[in-house]
């Protein structure tokens, strides 16, 4: 009979990925050890190959709940009543926030992914893609004409959003003179208007 999970399971779980997200970041992926893992989470090697078993098994759920983070976020951040542009300036902040001390999951989604299975890699992108499916789909109702047929700039335009979203954390800093919402209506200010000049 298997042994029945503690009730803290889920938020050792949570810790465990934390700590190691952090470690991933700031150590690289291949110098990071299980040791160092177990020391920083304060638990045992023993306790910490009971929740994975090998680095590889944490680093797909670091990304994974990254990413499910994400999307849950950004889905709450509108609603279908709102315009093209509400929707995505609530998308925006909203992947703004949920970005808010999660530095060290963000740049291990884009630098370790490589790292792991092709099918992992593919579950993990369909994520992604279904990040991009709900912005694009909101600039698509504020500015019409990047969906018409023919057209190629919606994918684009897209991107362009999330490169200057992605990498604000680069220079972004908490309590600066520009604040996550500040940054929310400057990025959806200059991804509509410029859509919208060469839309036209």
């Amino acid at each position: 009979m298997a042994r029945p999970r503690a009730e803290d399971y889920d938020d050792k779980r949570k810790a465990i990925l934390k700590t190691s997200a952090e470690l991933f970041a700031e150590h690289g992926f291949d110098r990071a050890s299980m040791n160092q893992i177990a020391l920083g989470c304060g638990v045992s090697k023993a306790l910490l190959y009971h929740y994975y078993a090998n680095k590889d098994a944490l680093l797909f759920d670091i990304i994974r709940d990254h990413l499910d983070e994400l999307i849950a976020a950004v889905e709450e951040g509108a609603t279908p009543d709102m315009t093209g542009e509400e929707m995505l300036h609530g998308y925006v902040l909203a992947l703004l926030d949920a970005y808010r001390d999660a530095n060290a999951e963000h740049k291990i989604q884009i630098n370790e992914m490589k790292r792991l299975p092709a099918e992992q890699q593919e579950e993990l992108k369909a994520r992604e893609r279904r990040l991009v499916q709900l912005f694009a789909g909101a600039l698509s109702q504020a500015v019409p004409q990047l969906a018409e047929p023919g057209s190629t700039l919606l994918k684009p335009v897209t991107m362009s959003l999330f490169g200057m979203v992605n990498w604000h954390y680069l220079w972004f800093r908490e309590g600066g003179v520009v604040s996550r919402a500040d940054y929310a209506r400057i990025a959806t200010r200059l991804i509509l208007d410029g859509a919208r000049s060469l839309a036209g």
